[in-house]
Protein backbone atom coordinates (compact mmCIF):
# COMPACT_ATOMS: atom_id res chain seq x y z
CA UNK A 1 0.00 0.00 0.00
CA UNK A 2 2.69 2.35 0.71
CA UNK A 3 4.70 1.88 -2.32
CA UNK A 4 1.54 2.75 -4.87
CA UNK A 5 -0.09 5.34 -2.72
CA UNK A 6 2.54 8.19 -3.71
CA UNK A 7 2.17 7.54 -7.62
CA UNK A 8 -1.55 7.11 -7.10
CA UNK A 9 -2.16 11.01 -5.62
CA UNK A 10 0.37 12.55 -8.00
CA UNK A 11 -1.41 11.80 -10.41
CA UNK A 12 -4.57 12.07 -9.38
CA UNK A 13 -2.80 15.74 -8.24
CA UNK A 14 -1.52 16.48 -11.73
CA UNK A 15 -5.34 15.56 -13.35
CA UNK A 16 -6.84 18.26 -10.69
CA UNK A 17 -4.33 20.88 -11.55
CA UNK A 18 -4.90 20.59 -15.31
CA UNK A 19 -8.53 20.55 -15.23
CA UNK A 20 -8.66 23.83 -12.99
CA UNK A 21 -6.09 25.47 -16.02
CA UNK A 22 -8.38 24.38 -18.37
CA UNK A 23 -11.20 26.04 -16.67
CA UNK A 24 -9.87 29.43 -15.90
CA UNK A 25 -10.54 32.24 -18.14
CA UNK A 26 -7.88 33.97 -20.15
CA UNK A 27 -6.73 37.59 -18.78
CA UNK A 28 -7.20 40.07 -20.81
CA UNK A 29 -4.24 41.73 -21.77
CA UNK A 30 -3.79 45.41 -22.68
CA UNK A 31 -2.52 46.54 -26.47
CA UNK A 32 0.72 47.55 -27.20
CA UNK A 33 0.99 50.43 -29.80
CA UNK A 34 4.21 51.68 -31.49
CA UNK A 35 4.78 54.94 -33.05
CA UNK A 36 6.83 55.74 -36.40
CA UNK A 37 8.19 58.96 -37.38
CA UNK A 38 9.08 59.56 -40.83
CA UNK A 39 11.35 60.21 -42.05
CA UNK A 40 13.36 59.15 -39.54
CA UNK A 41 16.22 61.35 -38.10
CA UNK A 42 18.15 63.15 -35.35
CA UNK A 43 16.75 66.40 -35.75
CA UNK A 44 14.21 67.80 -37.21
CA UNK A 45 13.63 71.90 -38.41
CA UNK A 46 11.00 73.93 -37.09
CA UNK A 47 7.98 74.20 -39.65
CA UNK A 48 9.02 70.57 -41.18
CA UNK A 49 6.28 67.76 -42.21
CA UNK A 50 6.47 64.89 -40.69
CA UNK A 51 4.05 61.07 -41.20
CA UNK A 52 3.19 59.07 -38.25
CA UNK A 53 2.44 55.61 -38.16
CA UNK A 54 0.95 53.61 -35.24
CA UNK A 55 0.74 49.96 -35.47
CA UNK A 56 -1.35 48.50 -32.38
CA UNK A 57 -0.84 44.63 -31.33
CA UNK A 58 -3.99 42.73 -29.78
CA UNK A 59 -3.55 39.26 -27.17
CA UNK A 60 -7.23 39.63 -27.67
CA UNK A 61 -10.21 40.85 -27.18
CA UNK A 62 -11.57 44.23 -29.74
CA UNK A 63 -10.26 47.54 -30.01
CA UNK A 64 -12.27 50.26 -29.23
CA UNK A 65 -10.39 53.20 -30.71
CA UNK A 66 -6.93 54.58 -31.18
CA UNK A 67 -6.24 58.07 -30.53
CA UNK A 68 -3.04 59.77 -31.44
CA UNK A 69 -2.08 62.89 -30.35
CA UNK A 70 0.88 65.98 -31.09
CA UNK A 71 1.55 68.12 -28.63
CA UNK A 72 -1.33 66.81 -26.37
CA UNK A 73 -3.86 67.93 -29.46
CA UNK A 74 -6.50 65.46 -30.72
CA UNK A 75 -4.87 64.80 -34.61
CA UNK A 76 -6.79 60.91 -35.53
CA UNK A 77 -9.24 58.85 -33.73
CA UNK A 78 -9.32 55.49 -35.75
CA UNK A 79 -10.14 51.58 -35.19
CA UNK A 80 -7.57 49.97 -37.30
CA UNK A 81 -4.49 48.48 -36.25
CA UNK A 82 -2.11 49.49 -39.12
CA UNK A 83 -2.82 53.90 -40.07
CA UNK A 84 -0.40 56.98 -40.80
CA UNK A 85 -1.21 60.19 -40.56
CA UNK A 86 0.75 62.60 -42.94
CA UNK A 87 1.68 66.35 -42.96
CA UNK A 88 1.96 67.17 -39.46
CA UNK A 89 4.33 70.63 -38.92
CA UNK A 90 6.14 70.52 -36.14
CA UNK A 91 5.24 73.59 -34.38
CA UNK A 92 7.29 74.09 -31.11
CA UNK A 93 11.78 73.96 -30.97
CA UNK A 94 12.91 71.33 -28.49
CA UNK A 95 11.01 68.55 -27.58
CA UNK A 96 8.35 67.75 -29.74
CA UNK A 97 5.57 64.84 -28.01
CA UNK A 98 3.32 62.28 -29.81
CA UNK A 99 1.12 60.13 -28.08
CA UNK A 100 -1.16 57.13 -28.64
CA UNK A 101 -4.14 56.41 -26.37
CA UNK A 102 -5.43 52.51 -27.56
CA UNK A 103 -8.13 51.43 -25.27
CA UNK A 104 -10.28 48.00 -25.97
CA UNK A 105 -13.90 47.18 -25.97
CA UNK A 106 -13.31 45.87 -21.97
CA UNK A 107 -12.33 49.36 -21.10
CA UNK A 108 -8.29 47.98 -20.64
CA UNK A 109 -5.59 50.32 -22.06
CA UNK A 110 -2.48 51.19 -22.94
CA UNK A 111 -0.54 54.47 -23.77
CA UNK A 112 2.51 54.74 -25.40
CA UNK A 113 4.67 58.18 -26.48
CA UNK A 114 7.66 59.12 -28.82
CA UNK A 115 9.69 62.06 -28.73
CA UNK A 116 11.51 64.25 -31.48
CA UNK A 117 13.83 67.10 -31.26
CA UNK A 118 13.65 70.05 -33.18
CA UNK A 119 15.93 72.86 -34.35
CA UNK A 120 15.33 76.05 -35.59
CA UNK A 121 14.71 76.96 -39.19
CA UNK A 122 16.24 80.68 -39.08
CA UNK A 123 20.43 81.09 -39.02
CA UNK A 124 21.11 83.68 -36.42
CA UNK A 125 22.60 86.67 -37.65
CA UNK A 126 26.08 87.33 -36.53
CA UNK A 127 26.74 90.59 -34.90
CA UNK A 128 29.07 92.37 -32.56
CA UNK A 129 29.38 95.71 -30.88
CA UNK A 130 30.39 99.62 -30.37
CA UNK A 131 31.08 101.23 -26.96
CA UNK A 132 28.79 104.68 -27.19
CA UNK A 133 29.78 105.62 -23.78
CA UNK A 134 30.87 104.15 -20.32
CA UNK A 135 29.77 104.96 -17.14
CA UNK A 136 31.64 103.35 -13.59
CA UNK A 137 30.03 100.57 -11.90
CA UNK A 138 30.73 99.12 -8.79
CA UNK A 139 33.39 96.71 -8.35
CA UNK A 140 31.38 94.96 -5.38
CA UNK A 141 28.10 94.15 -6.90
CA UNK A 142 28.06 90.56 -8.57
CA UNK A 143 25.76 91.45 -11.13
CA UNK A 144 22.47 88.81 -11.35
CA UNK A 145 19.60 91.64 -13.09
CA UNK A 146 20.02 95.02 -14.48
CA UNK A 147 17.40 97.27 -15.84
CA UNK A 148 16.66 101.28 -16.79
CA UNK A 149 13.57 102.97 -14.96
CA UNK A 150 12.89 106.63 -15.18
CA UNK A 151 16.30 107.50 -15.63
CA UNK A 152 18.24 105.50 -13.40
CA UNK A 153 19.78 101.86 -13.39
CA UNK A 154 18.51 99.25 -10.47
CA UNK A 155 20.45 96.42 -10.24
CA UNK A 156 19.62 92.66 -8.61
CA UNK A 157 22.72 91.48 -7.20
CA UNK A 158 23.65 87.86 -6.17
CA UNK A 159 26.29 85.90 -3.65
CA UNK A 160 25.24 84.91 0.10
CA UNK A 161 25.52 87.56 2.04
CA UNK A 162 25.94 90.74 -0.23
CA UNK A 163 22.73 89.47 -2.15
CA UNK A 164 20.54 92.84 -2.76
CA UNK A 165 18.43 95.19 -5.10
CA UNK A 166 19.73 98.89 -5.79
CA UNK A 167 19.06 101.94 -7.43
CA UNK A 168 21.99 103.58 -9.07
CA UNK A 169 22.58 106.75 -10.17
CA UNK A 170 23.78 106.51 -13.97
CA UNK A 171 26.48 109.13 -14.05
CA UNK A 172 28.09 108.71 -10.42
CA UNK A 173 27.84 104.73 -10.31
CA UNK A 174 26.11 105.34 -6.64
CA UNK A 175 23.25 104.00 -5.05
CA UNK A 176 21.04 106.45 -4.22
CA UNK A 177 18.84 103.74 -2.47
CA UNK A 178 19.49 99.81 -0.89
CA UNK A 179 17.49 96.61 0.26
CA UNK A 180 19.64 93.51 1.19
CA UNK A 181 18.57 90.32 1.35
CA UNK A 182 19.16 87.83 4.16
CA UNK A 183 22.17 85.76 4.09
CA UNK A 184 20.80 82.84 3.61
CA UNK A 185 19.59 84.25 -0.28
CA UNK A 186 21.51 84.05 -3.18
CA UNK A 187 19.61 87.08 -5.15
CA UNK A 188 18.91 86.34 -9.14
CA UNK A 189 16.72 88.54 -11.63
CA UNK A 190 14.84 91.15 -11.67
CA UNK A 191 12.52 93.15 -13.36
CA UNK A 192 10.15 96.25 -12.43
CA UNK A 193 6.41 96.31 -13.78
CA UNK A 194 3.12 97.51 -12.12
CA UNK A 195 5.37 100.07 -9.69
CA UNK A 196 7.10 97.01 -8.24
CA UNK A 197 10.26 95.38 -8.24
CA UNK A 198 10.13 91.36 -8.94
CA UNK A 199 13.35 89.17 -7.37
CA UNK A 200 14.41 85.93 -7.93
CA UNK A 201 16.93 83.78 -6.00
CA UNK A 202 19.14 81.33 -6.66
CA UNK A 203 18.10 77.66 -5.13
CA UNK A 204 15.88 78.90 -3.08
CA UNK A 205 12.71 78.64 -5.31
CA UNK A 206 11.52 81.84 -3.42
CA UNK A 207 11.54 85.38 -4.91
CA UNK A 208 10.48 88.55 -3.93
CA UNK A 209 8.55 91.55 -4.55
CA UNK A 210 9.00 95.31 -3.37
CA UNK A 211 7.50 98.27 -3.78
CA UNK A 212 9.62 100.35 -6.14
CA UNK A 213 9.30 103.57 -4.44
CA UNK A 214 10.92 102.51 -0.86
CA UNK A 215 11.96 98.66 -1.96
CA UNK A 216 9.69 97.48 1.08
CA UNK A 217 9.04 93.56 0.44
CA UNK A 218 5.31 93.54 -0.19
CA UNK A 219 5.11 89.81 -0.99
CA UNK A 220 6.83 86.82 -1.71
CA UNK A 221 5.88 83.91 -3.92
CA UNK A 222 7.03 80.19 -4.83
CA UNK A 223 8.23 78.53 -8.25
CA UNK A 224 8.68 75.06 -9.42
CA UNK A 225 11.90 75.75 -11.32
CA UNK A 226 14.98 74.24 -9.61
CA UNK A 227 16.73 77.48 -9.53
CA UNK A 228 16.43 81.24 -10.74
CA UNK A 229 18.48 82.78 -13.15
CA UNK A 230 16.83 85.76 -14.93
CA UNK A 231 14.04 87.90 -15.09
CA UNK A 232 12.06 90.20 -17.52
CA UNK A 233 8.88 91.75 -18.81
CA UNK A 234 7.18 92.05 -21.64
CA UNK A 235 4.94 95.12 -20.42
CA UNK A 236 2.36 92.29 -19.43
CA UNK A 237 3.62 89.16 -18.18
CA UNK A 238 7.03 88.20 -16.71
CA UNK A 239 9.38 86.28 -18.57
CA UNK A 240 11.97 84.02 -16.09
CA UNK A 241 15.19 81.73 -17.40
CA UNK A 242 16.16 78.70 -15.25
CA UNK A 243 20.09 78.24 -16.34
CA UNK A 244 18.22 75.74 -19.09
CA UNK A 245 16.81 76.05 -22.72
CA UNK A 246 13.23 77.20 -21.35
CA UNK A 247 11.53 80.56 -20.58
CA UNK A 248 9.07 80.90 -18.58
CA UNK A 249 5.91 83.22 -18.71
CA UNK A 250 4.45 83.96 -15.53
CA UNK A 251 1.08 85.99 -14.13
CA UNK A 252 2.38 89.11 -12.47
CA UNK A 253 -0.50 88.59 -10.00
CA UNK A 254 -0.26 85.02 -9.01
CA UNK A 255 2.69 83.75 -10.26
CA UNK A 256 1.10 80.64 -12.02
CA UNK A 257 2.84 79.76 -15.39
CA UNK A 258 1.61 80.82 -18.36
CA UNK A 259 3.58 79.04 -21.07
CA UNK A 260 6.80 77.61 -21.61
CA UNK A 261 9.18 77.55 -24.79
CA UNK A 262 12.35 76.02 -25.41
CA UNK A 263 15.09 78.33 -27.38
CA UNK A 264 17.28 77.26 -30.10
CA UNK A 265 18.98 77.75 -32.84
CA UNK A 266 19.67 76.14 -36.19
CA UNK A 267 22.20 73.58 -34.62
CA UNK A 268 20.39 72.74 -31.70
CA UNK A 269 18.92 73.75 -28.02
CA UNK A 270 20.58 76.65 -26.29
CA UNK A 271 20.80 76.59 -22.40
CA UNK A 272 22.77 78.85 -19.36
CA UNK A 273 20.49 81.66 -20.13
CA UNK A 274 20.93 83.82 -17.99
CA UNK A 275 19.82 87.68 -17.60
CA UNK A 276 17.15 88.88 -19.92
CA UNK A 277 15.77 92.10 -21.29
CA UNK A 278 12.77 92.39 -23.28
CA UNK A 279 13.82 95.23 -26.29
CA UNK A 280 11.72 96.00 -29.19
CA UNK A 281 9.22 92.85 -28.92
CA UNK A 282 12.54 90.85 -28.68
CA UNK A 283 14.29 88.87 -25.58
CA UNK A 284 17.97 89.15 -25.16
CA UNK A 285 20.10 87.10 -23.34
CA UNK A 286 23.25 86.99 -21.82
CA UNK A 287 24.46 82.98 -22.33
CA UNK A 288 26.41 82.08 -18.92
CA UNK A 289 29.98 81.96 -18.82
CA UNK A 290 30.20 83.31 -22.39
CA UNK A 291 30.83 86.84 -24.35
CA UNK A 292 27.28 85.96 -26.34
CA UNK A 293 24.13 87.71 -26.17
CA UNK A 294 20.96 86.36 -28.32
CA UNK A 295 18.14 88.07 -29.26
CA UNK A 296 14.88 85.38 -28.94
CA UNK A 297 11.93 85.60 -30.83
CA UNK A 298 9.22 85.27 -28.23
CA UNK A 299 6.40 83.44 -30.23
CA UNK A 300 9.18 80.62 -30.94
CA UNK A 301 12.08 80.49 -28.87
CA UNK A 302 13.91 80.65 -32.26
CA UNK A 303 17.77 82.74 -31.50
CA UNK A 304 17.61 85.86 -34.33
CA UNK A 305 20.63 87.06 -33.83
CA UNK A 306 23.97 86.60 -31.77
CA UNK A 307 25.93 89.11 -30.39
CA UNK A 308 29.82 88.71 -30.14
CA UNK A 309 30.93 90.68 -27.15
CA UNK A 310 34.21 89.34 -26.65
CA UNK A 311 36.88 91.82 -25.45
CA UNK A 312 34.48 94.65 -24.07
CA UNK A 313 35.87 94.81 -20.38
CA UNK A 314 39.60 94.15 -21.44
CA UNK A 315 41.12 96.95 -21.23
CA UNK A 316 38.37 99.03 -18.44
CA UNK A 317 39.96 96.69 -15.55
CA UNK A 318 42.98 96.23 -13.50
CA UNK A 319 44.72 93.09 -14.15
CA UNK A 320 44.48 92.58 -10.32
CA UNK A 321 40.89 92.71 -10.21
CA UNK A 322 38.48 90.30 -9.06
CA UNK A 323 36.23 90.31 -12.17
CA UNK A 324 33.67 87.89 -13.37
CA UNK A 325 31.55 86.82 -16.84
CA UNK A 326 29.52 89.45 -18.14
CA UNK A 327 25.91 89.14 -17.13
CA UNK A 328 23.71 92.41 -17.47
CA UNK A 329 21.23 93.91 -20.28
CA UNK A 330 19.30 96.80 -19.15
CA UNK A 331 17.09 98.81 -22.09
CA UNK A 332 16.30 102.99 -22.20
CA UNK A 333 13.11 102.82 -24.01
CA UNK A 334 12.96 106.01 -24.31
CA UNK A 335 15.93 106.58 -25.67
CA UNK A 336 16.60 103.52 -27.46
CA UNK A 337 19.55 103.02 -25.18
CA UNK A 338 21.29 99.64 -24.59
CA UNK A 339 23.66 98.80 -21.60
CA UNK A 340 25.38 95.92 -20.78
CA UNK A 341 27.75 94.91 -17.59
CA UNK A 342 29.15 91.59 -15.90
CA UNK A 343 29.69 90.46 -12.54
CA UNK A 344 32.46 93.03 -10.31
CA UNK A 345 32.59 95.03 -12.98
CA UNK A 346 34.23 98.16 -12.60
CA UNK A 347 32.19 99.06 -15.72
CA UNK A 348 28.77 99.75 -17.12
CA UNK A 349 28.77 100.28 -21.25
CA UNK A 350 26.60 101.84 -23.63
CA UNK A 351 26.53 99.73 -26.32
CA UNK A 352 25.43 99.69 -29.87
CA UNK A 353 24.93 95.73 -31.36
CA UNK A 354 25.84 96.38 -35.45
CA UNK A 355 26.30 93.72 -37.77
CA UNK A 356 29.70 91.63 -38.15
CA UNK A 357 31.95 92.56 -40.96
Amino acid sequence: MKRTTFPFLLIFSLFITFFSCSNTPKRSRKPVSTITIQPNKRNYVFGEKVSVNVKTKLKNGEIKNIKVYYKNQLLKESKELDFTVDGIEIQSLGINNFRVDAVKMDALNNTRTKSISAVSNVVPKKLTYKIIEKYPHSKTYYTEGLEFYNGFIYEGTGENGSSGIFKINLASGNADQSHLMKEKYFGEGITILNDKIYQLTYRSKKGFIYNLKNFVVIDSFQYKSAEGWGLTNDGTNLIMSDGTQFLTWLNPNDLSVIKKIEVANNKGIVTNLNELEYINGSIYANIYTTETIVQIEPETGKIISEVNMAGIINMYHNQKDRIDVMNGIAYDQNSNKIFVTGKLWPKLFEVEFIEKK
